[in-house]
């Protein structure tokens, strides 16, 4: 008897191991950067502006359904600015789009509409530096970075939270797919870490632990 109860205890033992590992889920990411607007063909900064896509830009979009059309997502979460959500529902005809004002591009402060040009003749001294370092310099009447980083990263953490063992879309901006990536590649070179317009970017959470399995995958568009 003692003997049986010993492997009777040790087998439950083994069986809840078993079932834990089981229940550690995977969820999947797909990152979506909207397509072009024609602020970024000027080169213009925008952030919190709400510009809708231009006639190119609906054109890679188009691209990138047919790339996506294989994939099966089970939820679909946008930044609520114009220029995402045109792209979501050009991608997910069918599917509730959820729009989320965290996955919102960075506020560009007194940056925001203006051209590189009027930038240097305006900023020069503050632009240089905050592109030269953006996690430690602040443009002026703009978002700071580590608030943004903040920002982007509760807003992630709690899609992924509420979607275990899922896979989800996120469209949203540059800014916010550069600066999660950055937290995950710890690269310290965060212009590096932003995306093209259109963009696929994928992470996946393997117990718990995040993994870039592709970045600013653009092959539809070639």
């Amino acid at each position: 008897m003692g003997r049986m109860g010993q492997g009777y205890a040790y087998d439950i033992r083994f069986y809840k191991k078993i079932v834990r590992i089981e229940n550690i889920f995977m969820t999947r990411l797909i990152l979506i950067r909207h397509g072009v607007t024609e602020w970024n063909k000027e080169k213009r900064y925008c952030g919190h502006k709400d510009i809708g896509l231009s006639d190119a830009g609906r054109s890679q979009v188009k691209s990138l359904s047919r790339r996506l059309n294989a994939v099966r997502f089970d939820k679909v979460y946008s930044s609520d600015r114009k220029r995402a959500m045109q792209t979501g529902r050009m991608l997910f005809k069918q599917t509730r789009i959820i729009p989320n004002r965290g996955l919102r591009e960075i506020n560009f402060g007194v940056l925001e509409g203006l051209r590189h040009k009027e930038i240097m003749e305006r900023y020069a001294d503050i632009y240089k530096k905050w592109l030269k370092n953006p996690l430690k310099n602040n443009i002026p009447k703009a978002e700071p970075m580590n608030i943004f980083k903040k920002r982007v990263k509760n807003s992630i953490r709690n899609i992924i939270r509420s979607n275990p063992d899922e896979t989800i879309a996120i469209i949203c901006h540059g800014g916010v797919i550069g600066i999660f990536v950055n937290g995950i590649s710890k690269n310290k070179n965060f212009w590096r870490c932003v995306p093209s317009p259109a963009s696929i970017t994928i992470v996946e959470y393997d117990r718990g632990k995040p993994r870039l399995k592709k970045f600013n995958d653009t092959t539809h568009l070639r």
